[in-house]
């Protein structure tokens, strides 16, 4: 064994034995395992395609109702904040904002092909993150329906954050408000989580979901607490022209931080409901764990109800004492303890 080598099985050995640290490994090299780059990807694409031409039809129905009617109003105020778009609002703008009858044609299908999209993509990734076999998935009729619930629970999710955040508004900034409206802001984030994993994923308990709901939700008011204030204060300095690349740049990189958050959230949800850890870093020799994922992995390609598939390891694979007799081999963690 060459020196690299013994310090990683040591470092491997030492995240086996940490409680903590086994499991965040496992939800990460599942991630890998799940192949959740490219599901994050998936999401982002059609998430952007979803939002972006709700920009676009928010903005052409302005341009029809009026740049002096909403310059004052909460959705001027809130289109104020953007850059290109704030800057045609007003009554004395160069350039102000018109409304087209095509454009808001245009916007109404891309927005829907965007939204069956995400939506989709969204019970695909659970699908892929629980393992679940092509020959059990919903069928396209049932999967329309859950989209059409996933949209209704995220837009009671983003009314109800909406109304806090008037709420907040309304009542002041003091350090007591601010820190009610965050907790608020977590328990509904929280919610929303749970809620959305419950009408993404089939065939799992509702216990099953909630540890991933309480990450999710907290890393996603982390994200909402740093982020937006970070991209609102680049942007208000931008000009113009970069001001433009820097809306398409940020939303995207937003939505990927979100997927990824999302998905990791997922993958923790099934690595403590199948206890898929300890992972190794360096194979052989195998653990159970990640035995019982390679056997999942197989298992999910199951397209018919006729088909089979085997999946078996070799009994003389070298063990971790053959590997190295000078260390026990790392103690699994009771999940229950």
């Amino acid at each position: 064994m060459n020196p690299i080598e013994r310090v990683v099985r040591r470092a491997d050995r030492a995240q086996q034995r940490s409680p903590v640290g086994s499991v965040v490994f496992a939800v990460v090299k599942k991630f890998g395992d799940d192949d959740g780059p490219a599901l994050a990807a998936s999401l982002t694409y059609y998430g952007f395609m979803s939002l972006f031409p709700l920009l676009l039809i928010v903005t052409t129905i302005v341009g029809f109702i009026g740049n002096t009617k909403v310059e004052h109003t909460v959705m001027g105020r809130a289109l104020e904040q953007l850059p290109v778009y704030g800057q045609q609002l007003g009554r004395n703008v160069a350039h102000p904002l018109t409304g087209s009858w095509l454009g808001l044609g245009f916007g109404l299908l891309w927005l829907l092909y965007g939204s069956l999209g995400v939506a989709q993509s969204a019970q695909h990734a659970m699908a892929q993150v629980w393992n679940v076999p092509g020959v059990v998935r919903p069928g396209f009729g049932p999967r329309l329906l859950r989209g059409l619930a996933f949209f209704v629970t995220i837009g009671l999710g983003v009314s109800l954050t909406a109304a806090v955040g008037g709420i907040a508004t309304a009542t002041g900034h003091a350090p007591i408000t601010r820190v009610l409206v965050l907790l608020a802001d977590l328990i509904l984030n929280i919610g929303l989580y749970l809620a959305a994993f419950r009408v993404l994923t089939p065939r799992v308990a509702n216990p099953d979901l909630v540890p991933g709901a309480i990450a999710g939700g907290i890393g996603y008011t982390i994200l909402v607490a740093t982020g937006t204030a970070l991209v609102q204060h680049q942007l208000r300095h931008a000009q113009v022209v970069y001001g433009q690349f820097a809306l398409v740049l940020g939303l995207i990189s937003w939505l990927y931080l979100v997927s990824r958050l999302t998905l990791y959230a997922a993958e923790l949800n099934v690595v403590r409901s199948r206890h898929l850890w300890p992972r190794s870093i360096v194979q052989p020799p195998l653990t159970e764990a990640d035995q019982q994922v390679l056997h999942d992995i197989a298992h999910q390609e199951e397209r018919r109800p006729e088909q089979r598939i085997g999946v078996g390891f070799d009994p003389d694979a070298p063990s971790r004492a053959a590997a190295d007799a000078s260390e026990p081999p790392p103690t699994r963690w009771d999940q229950d303890s």
